[in-house]
């Protein structure tokens, strides 16, 4: 099956939080990107491990999130996932956990595995179970190790895996326009949050895809 032939017309977009944020202003940020812009999933990647600022965090984003029906993860705390009532949990270490958070958390959990540039990993993942692979970096970016996917990577995985596939990490104008024919979600993040507004920067990259 050629998943690119069955894909939506345009990828879609899933939404990464910054690694920090002030949790008395940014909810509302979220809330009004939400509102302006369509969202298919938003992923909590905070830099603390500390649980108690992760599960205040996740709390109010979720409430943000499902108050609009968007789907809300958080990166690898497959626990807090459960406790806090999240969608499930991106895994960042490519596909090495996708089975146990699949078994932990179950069959309605959304459970996506980042496996950088690398298509072995990709592959191994998606026969796990995984219901999305992301891979990047697509741009210069500190996501990864520094290995860059490239085009052909994602033209491959359109046309052989019927997996969805983000593509995330240094995202530019010209990339989203590039890989558009070949993903199905951009993961965007710090391209729009150091922006002076992230609508409007959101909205620019949205509409690269038109070419």
């Amino acid at each position: 099956m050629d998943s690119a032939t069955e894909a939506p017309e345009k990828p879609q977009i899933y939404l990464t939080t910054p690694a920090s944020f002030e949790l008395g202003r940014f909810p509302d940020l979220l809330a009004r990107v939400l509102d302006d812009c369509e969202i298919a999933c938003i992923r909590l990647e905070l830099a603390s491990r500390d649980e108690d600022t992760l599960s205040r965090a996740g709390d109010a984003l979720r409430s943000v999130a499902h108050a609009r029906d968007v789907a809300i993860v958080i990166s690898d705390h497959q626990v807090l996932a459960e406790r806090l009532g999240l969608d499930g949990v991106h895994l960042s270490d490519a596909s090495r956990s996708v089975r146990a958070a699949r078994k932990s958390l179950g069959a309605d959990a959304i459970v996506g595995s980042f496996c950088g540039a690398s298509r072995h990993d990709g592959l191994t993942a998606a026969e796990a179970g995984a219901d999305y692979v992301s891979l990047g970096p697509v741009g210069t970016s500190g996501l990864g190790d520094g290995n860059q996917a490239p085009r052909d990577l994602f033209q491959w995985w359109s046309e052989m895996i019927e997996v969805p596939v983000v593509a995330e990490g240094g995202l530019t104008p010209e990339l989203v326009r590039e890989l558009t024919p070949y993903t199905d979600f951009f993961g965007i993040g710090d391209e729009i949050w150091r922006a002076e507004d992230p609508v409007v920067a959101l909205k620019g990259l949205i509409a690269s895809m038109d070419g």
